[in-house]
């Protein structure tokens, strides 16, 4: 038996990156997943390929929220399983932060958290089915960092925000936890770093590896199964100990 079959999924920035990952490793398991993303050309090559839905999607705008919602839950019939995978991430001397990009990441990386969860929660309880919810936190939202201080303090208001989701939605069979990725090895990584810097980063872990797209899709299906039905508001870190590193 799939471990995901008859369920639906909806997923944020999914194009690429993990949120491809584990929209793949949905489909594989039985799920019907929709791909959201703001690139609508880019979700509808990644969805082709794997049978989903393509959706555009700017989690910074509510128009835009209410009609990708309203869209995954008619073409689907209803969304199980919500993923807030969209993010952003820039990096900047604490001197350098511009007001801009203060706004612009805080609006994606919680105010698109939020405001999904809002969105997809309401047709949710609507149902009376319950549901799952997961966000992507970071290793990075437990602790600062010297040049990445915007990016921490968004990371660290998802990991709040999912506590408090998890316990008022609770109530309605919703259970909603979020993953703590450390440094993974993806096409954004390999842009942002060189290879100096991932072999730093990588001796800095436990495991002494970066972690892959296939670490975060185990935890995020271990947190979508049955296993997990008693699991609310909770941060799973997958960060190849770099945690207990600090």
């Amino acid at each position: 038996m799939k471990r995901l079959q008859g369920k639906r999924a909806l997923i944020t920035g999914a194009a690429r990156g993990i949120g491809l990952a584990f929209a793949e490793a949905y489909r594989a398991e039985g799920c019907r997943v929709a791909i959201a993303d703001i690139n609508l050309a880019a979700a509808e090559k990644a969805a082709s390929g794997i049978g989903a839905v393509a959706l555009h999607l700017d989690v910074t705008d509510q128009a835009s929220i209410d009609a990708c919602v309203a869209q995954a839950e008619q073409s689907m019939g209803g969304i199980d399983i919500l993923i807030n995978n969209a993010a952003l991430f820039e990096a900047a001397e604490i001197v350098d932060i511009t007001r801009a990009s203060y706004d612009k990441l805080f609006a994606v990386n919680v105010g698109g958290c939020l405001f999904m969860t809002q969105a997809v929660a309401k047709g949710m309880i609507a149902r009376g089915l319950g549901g799952r919810i997961i966000n992507m936190a970071s290793q990075a939202g437990r602790r600062g960092e010297a040049l990445v201080a915007v990016y921490c303090a968004t990371k660290a208001a998802v990991i709040s925000l999912t506590q408090s989701a998890g316990l008022n939605l609770i109530k309605h069979g919703i259970n909603v936890n979020a993953i703590a990725p450390g440094p993974t090895d993806t096409q954004a990584t390999r842009t942002q770093a060189g290879d100096a810097a991932k072999d730093i980063v990588r001796n800095s872990l436990a495991l002494k590896r970066m972690g892959s797209v296939d670490d975060m899709v185990g935890a995020c299906l271990y947190l979508l199964s049955d296993d997990a039905s008693w699991v609310t508001g909770q941060i799973l870190a997958v960060d190849g100990g770099q945690t207990f590193r600090l």
